[in-house]
């Protein structure tokens, strides 16, 4: 397991070590403090290993820190860090491109011990939170999102098949059923749900049930057959066969690779 990363881009090697002197002490070894002393350096750390944050000065020869934002933002480089810059100076434009280019911090020179620690700490925390908001989004299904967007213009019986479906998510569910409970025939609910939703019931209904599947895949160790069960489905080899339709891979392959992801991150 590799330590998390944290690059300094400094010129002033005065600068530069004392900065990676404190941060190495806070880091109690949970943190690899890298260093580079200009932005082509910096680039090539960032296009070979992982960062999670990169403390750069803004005025620096060659490469300046904005424009090495600017620049890593439209690279696939392994990571996007977290960003700090800092400067000598209190210059307004800086600070308004900084926050154009979602840096994090802005700190000015010469920061205190006490301000360089809290601001690494805000940016790694906001880091986190960037990750798990990007995490959320990958395992969300935007047609199911769109849906609950619209909720205030569903009508009450394709609300109703709705609430239905969540509080009996883990049951087999039919249209028949439920177009009963809401006392409408079955044919004009089916349309009726069409209509609204842009999607046939039983469409809806698998793809609810495999967005509670991807959770049940990647918060617990609980086998396939038991995840299918939780679901609703009797067998397996159905739940397998639909999972595939829908998400492109095999249940298996889908808790490997999301769990790997993840761990990437925050190795």
């Amino acid at each position: 397991m590799r330590s998390r990363t944290i690059l300094i881009v400094d010129d002033e090697p005065r600068s530069r070590e004392g900065m990676k002197k404190i941060l190495e002490v806070w880091a109690a070894g949970h943190y690899e403090i890298l260093t580079a002393s200009n932005g082509i350096s910096a680039i090539e750390i960032l296009e070979e290993i992982p960062v999670e944050l990169m403390i750069s000065d803004i005025r620096m020869p060659g490469i300046s820190g904005l424009s090495l934002v600017s620049q890593i933002r439209d690279k696939k480089i392994q990571r996007q860090p977290s960003v700090i810059l800092i400067s000598g100076h209190a210059e307004f434009e800086y600070a308004q491109q900084a926050i154009q280019l979602s840096v994090v911090e802005y700190l000015l020179k010469p920061a205190s011990r006490e301000k360089l620690i809290a601001s690494v700490e805000n940016a790694l925390k906001a880091g986190e939170e960037q990750e798990h908001i990007g995490f959320m989004r990958k395992m969300a299904d935007p047609q199911l999102m769109a849906i609950r967007d619209e909720d205030a213009a569903l009508s009450d019986p394709v609300r109703q098949a709705i609430d239905y479906v969540e509080m009996h998510i883990e049951e087999a569910i039919s249209l028949q059923e439920v177009a009963g409970l809401v006392h409408l025939n079955g044919s004009y609910f089916s349309s009726l749900f069409k209509e609204q939703c842009q999607m046939n019931f039983s469409e809806y209904v698998a793809r609810r049930k495999l967005q509670k599947a991807k959770q049940l895949l990647l918060k617990t160790n609980l086998p396939i057959a038991e995840i299918a069960s939780l679901t609703g489905y009797q067998t397996v080899k159905y739940f397998n066969k639909l999972f595939k339709e829908y998400e492109r891979m095999s249940p298996g392959q889908y808790r490997s690779s999301m769990r790997n992801g993840i761990e990437a991150n925050i190795q």
